[in-house]
């Protein structure tokens, strides 16, 4: 079962808010879900963020896989630390001759 951290969206039309939610990958992305993590609202100034430390990170050291969002989320909120290298290199080094 692949268990993953992830947005599910609520709120009226035109107004969302986000709840960060552990759930299986498979199900819908509004559907039923393992545990409340936080929320997230985009529509203010600052967007509102708000997540529970200790169950994010109980859930992180289990193997909970986050999306790029709450990753993101996750990183500026200081419960992860940031990767000193966000991706690998695209190209190939060149061979010298000698």
């Amino acid at each position: 079962m692949a268990v993953k951290m992830r947005l599910t969206r609520m709120g009226d039309k035109k107004s969302p808010f986000y709840r960060v939610v552990i759930t299986d990958s498979r199900n819908a992305r509004d559907g039923a879900y393992i545990d409340k993590v936080g929320y997230y609202n985009p529509t203010t100034v600052p967007a509102e963020v708000v997540i529970d430390e200790a169950k994010a990170k109980d859930w992180l050291a289990k193997g909970v896989q986050p999306t790029d969002t709450v990753k993101n989320l996750l990183i500026n909120k200081g419960i992860i630390p940031k990767p000193t290298k966000l991706s690998p290199s695209k190209t190939k080094k060149r061979k010298t001759d000698k």
